[in-house]
């Protein structure tokens, strides 16, 4: 991608994107590629409307989140290799997905009803993020020591993720259930998740805007932006807040989807030099765009298997790092 490209051309090139995706994704079936919008019937239009498309527009709206979340974090702790996941929150939703499962003594099967749907996985693992972040706020002593509250985020994503493990060590019925969220994948997205996440995509996104100044000021170090007004205390507060809601809710929509809220904000750099007025809005497309690229490939790419989508993007992230840090070694 061409440096010289405007803002505005980049964010009319990930709408379109964008666009086209949706409309691969709703093509792509169980067998592969399955266009049913041309077929007349209650099933097509069943399959259509309850599965692919809301599957669709949930797997861009919790990239979009993580695209999000990743530069709000990058801008915030001042480090280009921060991503959504560093004050554990992604170990947190591990955590309580593998808690509830054990609590109902079963492993739920697709479609199963009751109260479980009422709950849900999305719910524990909501809720699981919310509290590995308190954790990590309550261990730093607040947000004012950058440091000290990534230091804290490391030890409580290890600490979580290590009685993640011990649960499921104790109750080994409940691993197939976990798998799907620990790999990531987007097949029990449906309506309801569709709306929170677009819900929160947009508030998160307005309120982040809101104070991309701050975190412009904040590039520059955090004496110069106290020295320029900013008030450093209640800007880290509101960040960390939209930064652990937009992650939050996406693993809990999702699970664990690697390298998207790391990468996303790396591409929108190597095309353009925006502020982050720019940055946030743009980045939360390029997620998007990602995320969705990557849910249709698994699910084309070896029907009427589906690869788990944050395995893929892990490897194509993780390639995409290595090849940078080969181009720029530092």
């Amino acid at each position: 991608m061409s440096k010289a490209r405007s803002p505005a051309g980049l964010a009319l090139l990930l709408l379109a994107a964008s666009a086209l995706l949706c409309a691969a994704g709703v093509a792509v079936g169980s067998l592969g590629w399955e266009p049913v919008w041309g077929v007349a019937g209650d099933a097509s239009s069943a399959i259509l409307w309850d599965i692919r498309l809301p599957r669709t527009l949930g797997a861009w709206c919790a990239g979009a989140l993580l695209g999000l979340a990743g530069a709000v974090a990058q801008g915030l702790f001042r480090n280009p290799l921060a991503d959504p996941y560093l004050l554990g929150s992604a170990t947190g939703a591990a955590l309580g997905v593998a808690v509830l499962l054990v609590l109902i003594g079963a492993v739920p099967a697709a479609g199963s009803g009751g109260w479980l749907q009422g709950l849900g996985l999305t719910g524990a693992a909501f809720a699981g993020a919310v509290a590995a972040v308190l954790v990590t706020l309550a261990l730093a002593k607040g947000v004012q020591h950058t440091l000290r509250l990534l230091l804290a985020g490391v030890v409580v994503g290890m600490v979580f993720g290590a009685l993640a493990a011990l649960v499921m060590f104790w109750v080994p019925d409940i691993m197939r259930a976990m798998q799907a969220f620990l790999l990531g994948s987007t097949g029990f997205l449906g309506w309801a998740g569709v709306g929170l996440l677009a819900l929160l995509l947009v508030a998160g996104l307005a309120v982040a805007v809101v104070f991309s100044r701050a975190l412009d000021a904040l590039s520059l170090g955090e004496t110069t932006a106290a020295s320029l007004g900013i008030a450093l205390t209640p800007v880290r507060i509101v960040l960390i807040g939209v930064m652990a809601l937009a992650t939050g809710a996406a693993v809990a929509q999702v699970g664990l989807i690697a390298f998207i809220g790391l990468v996303a904000p790396h591409l929108v750099r190597a095309a353009v030099k925006p502020t982050h007025r720019w940055l946030l809005p743009l980045a939360a497309l390029t997620g998007g765009v990602l995320l969705l690229a990557a849910d249709v490939l698994a699910r084309w790419l070896l029907a009427p298997q589906e690869l788990p989508v944050g395995v893929l993007t892990a490897v194509l992230g993780g390639g995409y790092l290595i090849w940078l840090m080969h181009r720029r070694p530092v």
